[in-house]
């Protein structure tokens, strides 16, 4: 191995040196990870307006005692009855459509949410989806 330095290489480092810039420190990135106070709802069986309830009052609950992600479970509305009906959305009238429709129509309700994210597939897949709610001041 060579154990001298190249003028090329002296002068990069020099450079490199002088600038101000800053490396990215990866042991801070990595330690920084959110840690979350989880709960969640399974509205399976719930109809429209039960579970639209349930979830506005869930959530307003949750944000008074600190939890800052929810798990929301609907399913994937493979068992509706709401294909039968012609009278009824065949989409919005499954809860994994319409219950995120309702939370997002809901000033109160966004007003203390930060985000939206559908759930990882071993935890509902899209049959859930996460709510990420915002610090109580």
């Amino acid at each position: 191995m060579n154990n001298k330095l190249s003028d090329k290489d002296k002068n990069d480092w020099e450079e490199f040196l002088s600038k101000k810039e800053k490396l990215l420190n990866k042991d801070v990135i990595q330690s920084s990870k959110k840690n979350y106070k989880i709960k969640e709802i399974d509205l399976h069986g719930y109809t429209l307006d039960k579970a639209n309830q349930e979830i506005k009052n869930f959530i307003l609950n949750c944000f008074n005692e600190g939890i800052n992600k929810l798990r929301v479970v609907t399913g994937k509305g493979l068992h509706s009855q709401n294909i039968k009906d012609p009278y009824i959305s065949k989409d919005l009238g499954i809860l994994k459509y319409s219950v995120p429709e309702y939370i997002k129509n809901d000033h109160e309700l966004m007003s203390i949410i930060s985000n939206f994210q559908q759930a990882r597939i071993e935890e509902g897949g899209e049959g859930a989806f996460y709510i990420f709610l915002k610090k109580k001041k």
